[in-house]
């Protein structure tokens, strides 16, 4: 099957093109900038021209869309943008999909919610309560693939990190390594997400979509979460971050949200139930506490 992957130059793409050296599918990898020592095709996914085209030259039949608008404090002045990458893009994508008859895997977010004092993990038929641009933008990228009515699982995820790019973690290594003291948020409170395990989920769909072999509609198709296992604070995750690392030095004390003024309210609570996902692709989810310490071994390896 020949599979392209947008945004393959962020932190998914970038752990979708280490799962593909040893897949037997063929991808084409695109992103709307080039990266150093990166094979890129450059597409525009808002373009559905210019989309079409590339499905068309290089015959494919599924797309996995790793691209988003992710500035969750910018996005509150930036909407149109937004708008654009997060609802209008997943839509052009779902149906030119729909017209070659493919399957589309789209990432969304835990920042769906929100706007509901949640206090047990949030699942998927769960009605969206976005607390922000971001979120309001990617859950209406959501229900236009749904209203689309074609081939497609869309994984919601949170806190996503990797050895690539710009995240949480490499930030605290730094923060933890050259500041006396930190406070960080101890009240909201989630489960990171390490990039590599998620693109080994969507690895796990796209191998079971082959095997159904579905010519009309997939029996998967529908909505699904995944992030680790475990639930923590933003507090408790760079603690660990710094016990990793050996930056024991830095005094890290829990402080609360209001204490970092910004234009958006983010979600209280966001841990995501994965039993679905689980249940129906038979994954196995490591804890995040495991992930992590792989994924900080790589970038001292590496």
């Amino acid at each position: 099957m020949n599979i392209l992957v947008t945004g393959a130059n962020g932190q998914l793409g970038r752990e979708m093109r280490i799962i593909s050296r040893n897949s037997d599918h063929r991808f084409v990898f695109t992103d709307v900038v080039e990266a150093e020592g990166l094979e890129t095709a450059l597409l525009d996914m808002t373009d559905p021209d210019a989309v079409a085209n590339m499905v068309r030259e290089h015959d494919i039949r599924c797309i996995v869309n790793c691209a988003a608008y992710t500035n969750v404090d910018k996005a509150e002045s930036d909407v149109a943008l937004c708008r654009k990458l997060n609802a209008e893009a997943p839509k052009i994508l779902a149906d030119i999909m729909n017209a070659v008859g493919g399957f589309l895997v789209h990432i969304s977010t835990d920042y769906v919610f929100g706007g509901d004092p949640y206090n047990t993990p949030c699942r998927e038929d769960q009605k969206g309560t976005p607390t922000g641009v971001y979120g309001a933008t990617k859950l209406e990228g959501e229900q236009f693939i749904e209203k689309a009515g074609g081939k497609y699982v869309i994984i919601r995820t949170a806190w996503l990190y990797s050895e690539f790019g710009r995240n949480f973690v490499k930030t605290m290594l730094n923060l933890t390594a050259t500041k006396p003291s930190l406070k960080v948020v101890f009240d909201q409170v989630g489960t990171p997400t390490y990039a590599y395990d998620l693109a080994c989920a969507i690895r796990a769909v796209l191998e079971d979509y082959v095997a159904e072999n579905s010519s009309g509609k997939y029996s998967k198709t529908g909505i699904y979460h995944f992030s680790n296992e475990g639930v923590c604070s933003w507090y408790d995750f760079t603690k660990r971050i710094a016990e990793l690392a050996g930056n024991m030095s830095c005094d890290i004390q829990p402080c609360h949200s209001n204490e970092f003024p910004s234009p958006v309210v983010r979600p209280a609570y966001s841990v995501l139930d994965k039993t679905k996902i689980k249940e129906i692709f038979g994954i196995r989810i490591p804890y995040w506490t495991d992930s992590l310490a792989i994924c900080m071994n790589n970038m001292k390896n590496n």
